[in-house]
């Protein structure tokens, strides 16, 4: 099971963190990846960080702007966003598939969570 949080309301320019914590399993091996859908669109990749955490792959959307990381002990991921954009308003996801590959593909993993809200407001 994956449960994200941290989402809300924030005006643009201003920072989020969004966590996620896993549960009833164990996802050693697993990439765990994080999508956003915005309003009425397809759900898109945002990032992508190994089980290790030795490698991270972004959207070129948000490079430079938000990072992934993780907490193997609190089998917990995180995605930090820095300089918000309205553009950035959407319910974020997080993910897991097994392996790297292809990590920019939602169809791929195989694990989600319920989502969590993200608005930026102008």
């Amino acid at each position: 099971q994956l449960v994200e949080s941290g989402g809300g309301l924030v005006q643009a320019g201003g920072s989020l963190r969004l966590s996620c914590a896993a549960s009833g399993r164990t996802f050693s091996g697993y990439a765990m990846g994080w999508f956003r859908q915005p309003p009425g669109k397809e759900r898109e990749f945002v990032a992508t960080i190994t089980w290790d955490g030795g490698s991270t792959y972004y959207a070129d959307s948000v490079k430079g702007r938000f990072t992934v990381s993780k907490d193997n002990a609190k089998n917990t991921v995180y995605l930090q966003m820095n300089s918000l954009k309205p553009e950035d308003t959407a319910v974020y996801y997080c993910a897991a598939k097994w392996g790297v590959a292809n990590y920019y593909s939602h169809a791929k993993y195989a694990y989600w969570g319920q989502g969590t809200q993200v608005t930026v407001s102008s």
